[in-house]
């Protein structure tokens, strides 16, 4: 089994909920929505516990545990306060950004798990992570018909 490899995509995906807990939480500050704010700030506590599923498995292989976000995170971040700040519709406008995060956080996840080297407790967990990702895409489709 190749450890760095699986080490390094459990850093990936770790980065990748840090950019997404502050996605939620920027959503849910931006949005004028309490229900929606409701659901952004339910997600981000869940990437955050996401977070953290991520860091024990990276403390049981004695991985290294990278910090922060990745720039990636920060730009999009950026991008959704440029785009909300001139949206006609705004709750469609954070909408469409989360949809988008939340389709990249996907691609990573499945890339993640094509490893055919992951020990079935790391795919397990990582498994339960991406059909939540699914289904917050899934969700977020539904609120993107009925907010656009």
């Amino acid at each position: 089994m190749n450890e760095s490899k699986i080490i390094d995509g459990l850093n990936d995906l770790l980065a990748k909920n840090y950019d997404a807990e502050k996605g939620f939480k920027k959503a849910a500050e931006e949005t004028n929505n309490q229900v929606l704010a409701a659901l952004y700030r339910g997600k981000a506590s869940q990437r955050y516990n996401f977070g953290h599923q991520i860091k024990d498995i990276l403390r049981e292989m004695e991985g290294e545990i990278d910090k922060g976000t990745s720039t990636m995170g920060d730009l999009h971040r950026a991008w959704i306060n440029f785009k909300t700040f001139f949206a006609v519709d705004k709750e469609e406008a954070i909408l469409e950004e989360i949809e988008n995060g939340e389709e990249a956080s996907l691609k990573d996840y499945n890339e993640f798990l094509e490893n055919s080297e992951l020990p079935d407790s790391i795919r397990r967990i990582i498994t339960a992570q991406r059909n939540s990702v699914l289904h917050t895409l899934r969700r977020v489709d539904e609120l993107e018909e009925m907010y656009g």
